[in-house]
């Protein structure tokens, strides 16, 4: 009887292993039966998949700087890539699984809405505050960028698809950026500018040991599945405000995730400014509005088979919007070289108006 209850045991375990296996493999995803009660599931779900994904972007963004900084990468160089991208995860995680999940308009709109909020509201707020002196290097580089991705997301977009093929023209446009970021900030950067990189990135700002090593791998393992995690319950929860409001996916991606992907963003730069040493957070604010089409928007077209369907809507007043903004900045910084209070007051005043027309007529 004894040898007999073990055995019954194990055939037991095995059955309750099988049974729980489908379970844990997507327990990530909220069940089925919960996405559809209505406004506040909804809202719960997405409000613990912002937090979620915005965690775990911070995570990747840290982990993956200390390690770099361990591996001897230059203080400028983790700065202008390695920040800059994982400040963009967000959108990618958000990007990938929205498209994946058939929301392709919730991917194009969050890119739109994430970059005319960082153009239109996050830098004119800054300037507003403090009047922004541009460097010479964001009219060589940084501007020329923004208005070209704005034009290539605009013009790719035409004709209600951004495919694969289109996904890999604004790829290599990326890396062209990348390579041409590297090389003008080495040669042009200020000592101010390289100052602030080293304070902030700089191996003097890591203690390191063995477990301090394992330590920031697993922050970025742990960030990437955070995510990943995240944006799972995001899209979900978006989907089902989207569905219990009536409204498009599309119109969610251009407001509240548009708004919570970038809050990281507002935060370091509105705390950068009143510190007056906001080159790095301006620089990264930029430079992320440029991946964020570059890079993100065509690894999405690119992992995703088919491409992404751009709705009407989203042609015919937003991601026009967009670019708008993109060429807009480029008399204004032109200018005198910055942005002056009243410029900035003009940019913050357009944005709330454009949320208005956006929440109230569109929705």
């Amino acid at each position: 009887m004894s040898g007999e209850e073990p055995i019954a045991g194990r055939v037991a375990l095995r059955k309750t292993c099988v049974l729980l296996l489908p379970v844990a493999s997507r327990s990530y995803a909220p069940p089925d039966r919960w996405r559809d009660h209505g406004r506040m599931s909804g809202f719960l779900w997405f409000t613990a998949g912002m937090l979620t994904l915005v965690g775990g972007a911070e995570l990747v963004v840290r982990g993956a700087s200390h390690v770099a900084t361990r591996l001897g990468v230059s203080p400028m160089v983790i700065g202008l890539t390695i920040v800059s991208i994982g400040t963009s995860a967000p959108e990618l995680a958000i990007g990938i699984t929205a498209a994946r999940h058939g929301n392709g308009a919730l991917a194009v709109g969050n890119i739109a809405g994430t970059n005319v909020f960082n153009l239109l509201f996050i830098l004119s707020l800054s300037a507003v505050i403090r009047p922004l002196s541009l460097r010479v290097q964001l009219f060589r580089l940084e501007l020329p960028m923004i208005v070209l991705s704005a034009g290539l997301m605009l013009g790719l977009g035409l004709d209600g698809n951004l495919s694969r093929a289109d996904g890999f023209v604004m790829l290599m446009g990326g890396i062209t950026y990348m390579i041409g970021l590297y090389y003008f900030t080495r040669v042009a950067a200020s000592a101010t500018t390289k100052k602030e990189y080293r304070e902030e990135y700089g191996p003097q700002a890591v203690k390191w040991s063995r477990k301090a090593l394992s330590f920031n791998v697993a922050m970025l393992l742990g960030g990437i599945t955070l995510s990943v995690i995240g944006a799972n319950w995001l899209v979900d929860g978006a989907t089902a405000l989207a569905r219990a409001f009536g409204v498009s996916e599309a119109i969610i991606g251009l407001t509240i995730v548009a708004l919570g992907t970038s809050a990281p963003e507002l935060v370091t730069t509105l705390i950068s400014t009143l510190r007056n040493d906001r080159d790095v957070a301006i620089g990264n604010l930029l430079g992320s509005s440029i991946f964020n089409i570059m890079v993100i928007l065509a690894l999405t077209c690119l992992l995703v088979p088919g491409g992404l369907p751009v709705e009407r809507d989203l042609m015919l007043f937003d991601v026009p919007l967009m670019a708008l903004v993109a060429f807009g900045a480029v008399p204004i910084f032109l200018t005198g070289h910055r942005v002056s209070r009243l410029e900035g007051g003009t940019g913050v005043t357009l944005f709330i108006t454009y949320m208005v027309w956006l929440t109230c007529f569109r929705a």
